[in-house]
């Protein structure tokens, strides 16, 4: 059984009493086919109500599932003869941020991501998907080498942040961010960054200076987590889901800024309850935008990418 959040327990209830119902018609031998039909379709109702209306601090949650599709699960889905490379020549390698080569759709492109774990072990060894800065040099490294071959290069983007341990600043944390941030720009090839799930801090930004930035519609991208910024603002994280209202940080609201540029339809409930069908979606995102961006030359691709950041926002006066 999948992890139940808050706000679908109207329908984890509904559904257990329809198994009920079925169970007791299989033993008592008594025709309840009516009743169940009925609750079925109130069952379908009350997912849709829930799942096409859900709160900021609800997408947060789905974001946050620990069975969401991680960037591995989408790689094996939607890329063939993908390649895994290793290290930043320069310290060692960050199992956070997994990249490589591959094909999509006989397209050679290079792949880029944040990669958390499915369960504990995994997380230790992912360091829950919060990346050193050899992570975010090995990125850039795979970049440049993209770059080099004339290869698209997509970004998935998935992590709470940076890792903001000790080692990591002594390692130049900050310098690792911002030199991704000034290389993204500059880059002569198309850049296509899609949030999958956490998108959180720096740690985020530095995959996702692109070209076309998409995200996943209950996924989330902001500068810092709701309960961070809760404590900063009313010294109680307690409060994270008011703040998550007031951040913005849904595709929704993003969208309505100008901050991201297309949201991919997530499956009802989230994209956890079937990754297949998901990977579709994100397939049918991933060939529009190549096709588009394929039309520009190096040039017009720097020059839409400085254009897209300088435009983003809204404000009044």
């Amino acid at each position: 059984m999948s992890k139940t959040l808050a706000f679908e327990e109207p329908i984890v209830k509904l559904r257990e009493k329809i198994n009920e119902l079925e169970e007791y018609t299989a033993v008592n031998d008594v025709d309840l086919s009516s009743e169940i039909v009925n609750l079925k379709n109130r069952l379908v109702k009350l997912e849709t109500e829930i799942y096409e209306s859900m709160e900021p601090w609800d997408r947060v949650q789905v974001a946050r599932h620990p069975e969401r599709p991680t960037t591995m699960d989408y790689i094996t889905r939607l890329f063939e003869n993908f390649i895994e490379f290793h290290g930043d020549r320069n310290f060692g390698d960050d199992e956070a941020i997994i990249g490589g080569i591959a094909s999509f759709e006989e397209m050679p492109i290079t792949i880029i991501g944040h990669q958390r774990g499915k369960d504990t072990k995994e997380n230790v060894k992912r360091n829950f998907g919060m990346p050193h800065p050899e992570g975010y040099r090995k990125a850039l490294r795979l970049m440049k080498q993209a770059e080099k071959f004339h290869r698209p290069i997509i970004c998935f983007i998935d992590t709470k942040g940076a890792y903001p341990g000790k080692a990591a600043e002594e390692r130049g944390q900050s310098e690792a961010i911002a030199r991704n941030l000034v290389e993204m720009a500059g880059l002569k090839v198309p850049v296509i960054s899609i949030v999958i799930g956490e998108g959180g801090s720096g740690g985020a930004l530095a995959l996702g200076v692109a070209n076309h930035i998409h995200m996943l519609e209950n996924s989330t991208y902001s500068v810092i987590s709701p309960e961070g910024a809760a404590s900063i603002l009313w010294k109680d994280s307690s409060l994270a889901k008011q703040a998550a209202e007031a951040m913005k940080i849904t595709a929704p609201d993003l969208k309505e800024m100008n901050i991201i540029d297309e949201i991919i339809p997530e499956v009802l409930g989230g994209a956890h309850r079937d990754a297949n069908k998901q990977s579709l979606e994100i397939r049918s995102t991933l060939r529009r935008s190549l096709k588009t961006l394929g039309e520009l030359t190096s040039d017009e691709l720097i020059d839409n990418r400085y254009n897209k950041f300088r435009s983003i926002g809204v404000f009044s006066e």
